[in-house]
């Protein structure tokens, strides 16, 4: 049976449904306002769907719809309303209501509608874990030794409720290790929540983690639950944490040490049962000496340090974890079975790979996008493959061997001069615009 929230500000109506519900076996709660809906969504992960009344004081029905695919994006929504207009409805399946009833509506309307409900958030969250699963499983699939005792320490760290940094370059996969220390862990069936630290201003993202009061900010026009309360009981997980500012860091500190913290422009102490995994491309320990991080917050997280290898270090997974990836892009782009030639195989093993497993994955998805045929050859993939696949080992022209840096280097010279933009650039090295830029500032490259 599925778990539901009715909300709505008249007390008949909960109790009328909460009696219904519960005799049909499923397991309700209820909130008199959208305030209080919302506040049982940041504590509580499990509901299936909410029923929520249109008009309510403060705040209504379409304004609490509208929160909740912020915190909870995967819970399915149905709106009630004495008030219908086409404008209301239009509205609210815009905004993703999974369906509008009228007051005043039956017992067995409301049934029909909740039960069509549930059966179709019970297929979405199927195919969810479907999804996941499939496109997941190369990456943590791995004939590398190197690869393998990374795994095998990670599911025994996961049963801890230990701080875990995760250290390595862009698009090694941190994020799907980290999901997947997650449901190893005994949290597993609580939330697991993402907070990338490089994607928001230092207020925007203080407040995306501790949360805010109503009036403590321009736009602040209530009260909004942060990241870290909503992963009570299960694991936030900070990627670029390096990228933390130092006023953030020493309040995140504090959360790291006492589990507890104020919203801002609150005096009250929250208290939450958070696992914290952090993540970062950087040395750490050089920010640490370049007092651009925090000692104490670094030792703080460093309880259990994981490094995720290079694709580079991982030759032997290349074009397995190629191959699992094509299978993703062709189903993804509607297309039948895909597979190599022999001679993208050997340039897949070949090539680099600086942009690790996201540039790995954005060359599969350009290539059966454009294939024609269920062949992949050359001509679909980037041409940096095949023109500068060389291992940096052997030496060039009768010289000296090229190092990692310079083949790194002379790659993202070779990218920028060829991409109209930036953002164009990293899409293709497979890494973000931050980390570019940071690359182009330690090659000193114009």
């Amino acid at each position: 049976m599925a778990k539901l929230l009715i909300v709505d500000d008249e007390k008949n109506i909960r109790s009328h449904l909460v009696t219904f519900f519960e005799g049909a076996g499923h397991q309700v709660k209820t909130a008199e306002t959208g305030q209080q809906a919302l506040a049982l969504l940041t504590v509580d992960r499990g509901f299936d769907l909410m029923l929520t009344d249109y008009r309510m004081a403060e705040m209504n029905g379409l304004e609490l719809l509208q929160e909740t695919h912020r915190e909870a994006p995967n819970l399915a929504v149905i709106l009630m309303t004495a008030y219908a207009t086409v404008e209301n409805a239009v509205a609210a399946m815009k905004a993703g209501a999974y369906d509008y009833l009228t007051k005043p509506f039956t017992l067995d309307q409301v049934e029909h509608v909740v039960d069509r409900a549930l059966e179709a958030h019970r297929l979405r969250a199927e195919n969810r874990v479907l999804r996941d699963s499939i496109e997941e499983r190369p990456l943590l699939e791995s004939q590398s030794p190197v690869m393998r005792q990374l795994l095998e320490t990670a599911r025994r760290v996961a049963a801890s409720g230990a701080t875990i940094l995760l250290m390595g370059e862009s698009g090694t996969g941190k994020n799907v290790l980290a999901r997947q220390i997650h449901r190893w862990s005994p949290r597993g069936e609580k939330p697991f929540v993402v907070v990338n630290c490089t994607t928001l201003s230092e207020p925007l993202l203080e407040s995306e983690l501790f949360g805010h009061m109503r009036g403590s900010f321009t736009g602040a026009i209530k009260d909004k639950p942060g990241r870290l309360e909503a992963a009570h009981h299960g694991t936030v997980f900070l990627d670029e944490i390096a990228d933390l500012s130092p006023p953030l860091q020493t309040k995140f500190l504090r959360f790291v040490q006492e589990q507890s913290f104020e919203r801002v422009g609150g005096d009250d102490t929250i208290a939450v049962d958070t696992r914290v995994i952090a993540a970062s491309n950087r040395d750490l320990m050089a920010e640490v000496a370049a007092h651009r991080f925090r000692e104490d917050l670094f030792y703080r997280l460093n309880v259990i340090a994981l490094r995720v290898p290079a694709l580079r270090e991982r030759p032997e997974d290349i074009v397995r974890l190629a191959e699992g990836l094509l299978i993703v892009a062709a189903a993804r782009n509607h297309r039948q079975t895909l597979r190599f030639a022999p001679e993208v195989e050997v340039a897949l093993k070949a090539y680099r790979w600086p942009g690790n497993v996201r540039e790995l994955r954005n060359a599969i998805e350009r290539a059966a996008v454009l294939a024609q045929g269920d062949l992949i050859t050359p001509q679909y993939l980037p041409d940096a493959l095949f023109q500068y696949a060389a291992p940096p080992s052997i030496a060039v022209a009768g010289g000296p061997p090229a190092s990692l840096e310079d083949v790194e280097r002379g790659q993202i010279v070779r990218v920028l001069a060829e991409s109209p933009t930036l953002e164009d650039a990293a899409e293709t090295l497979g890494i973000n615009v931050s980390t570019l830029w940071r690359k182009r500032k330690r090659y000193k490259i114009e």
